[in-house]
């Protein structure tokens, strides 16, 4: 079995399907936008910030194997900084992720017509958004779809969010694009998963929402890595005297209600107590004006390199991520392997992360109530947590990538084989 693997951008669950590929000898060849070598000589002559925002784009794999597409994702990330925001404008400008993702699918659709000339591939695998070009070109060859879905299918994420919009119409400005969605991008999505013959996700969230005519497909299912703990991360090593201080519990990601962030708020606000500090880490979808007006009182927290994203978790005591639509939100897995217990939703994916009452607390989503009833649970028995951080990270430890990767790539052994 041979595979051509696709995505635009590269992140961590990509890579552990690539080192997955690799080690069993099943990659043909991997292709994104931007790739970095990090032994060229002129990354010396930038600057600090800068050269470690372009080693993002290094991939462990030969030069032989992989294939660019850079220059839209160069001017995505290049034209804002300049001025030219509308070069980035949702579907319409020619440098948005829209344009990035479908330009990069033609190419790679052309170039799987080259390699299929000249040597063989059983299979492409490709990411939501990126794939219909690709997909087209496979079936044409007779080759197999693999088709990633990294988060909850659109029919059911927009259904979500158009409920949300009316349910809390305050926060409707932080849904994000999805909501927006044009019917031609919506249609593209659709067809790429008429055309898969393989759907992977990363929990029951997600493939709980693929539609009835597409429930007969093939499918895996692979949670998501979580970051390697070290003695230093040991919630029994916290400082001690820690319940004389408020209760800090701290929400990560982009801000706004597709993850929960009003019914957090609502959750803090009925709470209305002085010994709980709320900390919101993330980029901004309103004005900070806006946030301040729903709820004065948090510190907020500006996103930030990964590795100082795990030392602000270390200082708190809960992590809270009420979501409403996700694909399985890594965050979870982050705080978790830092010591932190969670009160989430089953719609951010991480059902499976929930021991209750050892690891965390589920919640129903749209709840501040139930929010906030977990909240104070965890307010009357501060002394119980360093013991439930220590068993979320144990319990996150067992969610490895290598296992995401591997158990994905023996999956598709067995059925492309």
């Amino acid at each position: 079995m041979t595979i051509v693997l696709t995505h635009p951008t590269g992140n961590a669950n990509v890579r552990a399907v690539l080192a997955a590929l690799l080690a069993s000898d099943t990659l043909r060849e991997f292709s994104t936008t931007l790739a970095a070598n990090p032994d060229a000589a002129w990354l010396k002559l930038l600057p600090g910030s800068v050269r470690s925002e372009w080693l993002r784009r290094t991939f462990a794999v030969s030069a032989g194997q992989i294939h660019t597409r850079p220059m839209r994702e160069m001017a995505r990330l290049a034209l804002p900084k300049l001025g030219f925001r509308t070069s980035v404008r949702h579907e319409t400008g020619w440098a948005s992720i829209d344009a990035v993702y479908q330009d990069f699918d033609k190419a790679n659709a052309r170039r799987l017509a080259q390699l299929g000339s000249r040597s063989a591939v059983d299979a492409v695998y490709a990411y939501e958004d990126g794939a219909l070009a690709t997909f087209q070109q496979a079936k044409q060859m007779g080759l197999k779809c693999i088709y990633d879905l990294p988060i909850a299918y659109w029919e059911t994420g927009r259904r979500l969010m158009l409920e949300e919009a009316e349910r809390v119409p305050a926060w409707a400005g932080t849904l994000g694009g999805g909501i927006q969605d044009s019917p031609a991008k919506l249609e593209r999505k659709t067809k790429e998963l008429e055309l898969a013959d393989v759907v992977i996700g990363p929990g029951s969230f997600v493939m709980d929402s693929i539609p009835a005519w597409a429930a007969g497909k093939p499918t895996i299912v692979s949670p998501f890595g979580s970051p390697i703990t070290t003695p230093a991360t040991n919630p029994s090593q916290r400082p001690t005297g820690t319940t004389h201080r408020p209760l800090r519990v701290l929400f990560a990601g982009s801000m706004g209600q597709r993850k929960g962030l009003g019914d957090l708020f609502a959750a803090i606000k009925l709470l209305n107590r002085t010994d709980i500090e709320l900390v919101v880490l993330g980029h901004l979808m309103a004005p900070m004006e806006f946030y301040r007006e729903v709820l004065p009182a948090f510190t907020y927290e500006p996103s930030r390199p990964h590795d100082q994203v795990l030392a602000l978790m270390r200082t708190c005591d809960v992590f809270c991520l009420p979501s409403i639509v996700e694909g399985r939100a890594l965050v979870m897995q982050e705080a978790m392997s830092q010591g932190l217990p969670l009160i989430i939703t089953a719609n951010t994916g991480g059902a499976d992360l929930i021991k209750e009452g050892e690891t965390g607390f589920l919640v129903p989503i749209r709840d501040p109530q139930a929010i906030a009833e977990k909240l104070t649970w965890f307010l009357d028995n501060r002394s119980a947590i360093p013991a439930m951080g220590q068993q979320a990270q144990a319990h996150a430890a067992t969610y490895t990538w290598e296992r995401y990767g591997t158990t994905i790539v023996d999956a598709l052994h067995t059925l492309i084989a």
